[in-house]
């Protein structure tokens, strides 16, 4: 369109320029000018510009009428018309652009831990201390990936010193302290320093952090201190007996799991402790599990699991002779831990050795 208004712009000024010399012309002589004949000027249309996907195109003609000049020795009288039609090409109706899918933002690994059902969990005990039986078996629950780890006591040999917490609990299992995946019981080697202040300090757990309950998942787990100096007694009568039997009959998970540090049963008669004998089946718990005695064992008590498990690295311990009547299994070859995997409908344990071998495997099933 531009190069068309210049082309009639240089026509306008080819015919002043015509016109101032004719009048020249016309007073240089007194022979009358004949006029001449029209003429036709005929501008060749441009050829259109390229087309650009979703670029409107122009399409621009341009035309010139004839330009006449009729002279007469009056007047001198110019006629110029230019038309410029320009024509738009609609724009091509392009597809709309498929629109993603909003994501969701993703879940921490801890809150997708706890919101699921099916539960996966270690339980060790007796481990606090930097031998290689400790390294090992905090290699092989590590490798296990668990959602959470309890203890039944004994996290920090040989005194419950603050100087000690980091070698014997920090470097070994210091990622689920701090993700809150760590849940452990009170053990006597806990308390000898300060009543276990460096163990209150270091740990953040709920309730009074004694004794406490939490849910994950289908389960329902019960720390309970059974150190004899707990303030609110240890006996079956005792205010944390009550306060445990009315949180289990008040849970309404499908897994009530109890668990603290000096076994009722054990073979290996230095290690009970007599006034732990609570009826916890009774109270409606499905599981118990302690140590202090460094061995493994399962036994069977009012009709429910009783697990006691010391071999988290520190030392090992022999049998009695004699095994306890209610006992089921035993092992004491080397260190070890147990993993329990629990569904709405079954719990499964099994006690592995740091070599990786099962030395037992457990079911409960829900009817």
């Amino acid at each position: 369109m531009k190069n068309g208004l210049v082309a009639g712009l240089g026509l306008i000024f080819l015919v002043v320029l015509i016109a101032a010399a004719v009048l020249m012309n016309r007073q240089q002589t007194s022979t009358p000018l004949v006029a001449a004949p029209p003429t036709t000027t005929t501008i060749t249309p441009l050829p259109p510009p390229p087309t650009y996907l979703a670029t409107p195109t122009l399409a621009a003609t341009k035309t010139a009428t004839a330009v006449s000049i009729p002279l007469t020795t009056e007047s001198v009288t110019i006629t110029l018309t230019i038309t410029v039609t320009a024509a738009a090409t609609p724009l091509p109706t392009l597809p709309t652009p498929p629109q993603p899918t909003p994501t969701p933002p993703a879940d921490t690994a801890q809150t997708q831990a706890s919101l699921k059902k099916s539960v996966t969990f270690a339980v060790i005990g007796d481990y606090g201390w930097t031998g290689q039986g400790t390294f090992d078996v905090a290699a092989l629950v590590h490798g296990w990936q668990p959602d959470l780890i309890i203890t039944v006591g004994d996290n920090n040999y040989p005194d419950g010193s603050t100087f000690t917490i980091h070698d014997n609990i920090t470097q070994h299992y210091g990622t689920f302290i701090e993700q809150n995946r760590f849940y452990p019981a009170l053990g006597n080697h806990d308390v000898y320093t300060d009543l276990g202040q460096p163990y209150f300090d270091f740990f953040d757990l709920p309730g009074n952090e004694r004794y406490y309950d939490f849910v994950w998942g289908d389960a329902h787990f019960f720390a309970v201190n059974s150190d004899w100096q707990e303030p609110d007694g240890i006996t079956a009568t005792s205010h944390q007996a009550q306060w445990l039997q009315a949180k289990l009959a008040a849970s309404d998970e499908v897994w009530q799991i109890v668990y603290f540090h000096a076994p009722p049963f054990v073979s290996n008669a230095d290690k009970i402790v007599p006034v732990m004998n609570w009826p916890f089946a009774a109270w409606g718990a499905d599981i118990v599990f302690s140590g202090h005695a460094h061995v493994y064992e399962r036994l069977t008590i009012d009709g429910i699991p009783y697990i006691v498990n010391g071999l988290g690295g520190h030392s090992i311990y022999n049998f009695d002779d004699t095994p306890h009547p209610a006992s089921e299994v035993q092992y004491n070859g080397d260190f070890g831990a147990v993993l329990v995997e629990l569904t709405a409908s079954e719990l499964t344990l099994r006690f592995v050795n740091r070599a990786g071998s099962t030395i037992d495997y457990y079911a409960l099933v829900r009817p």
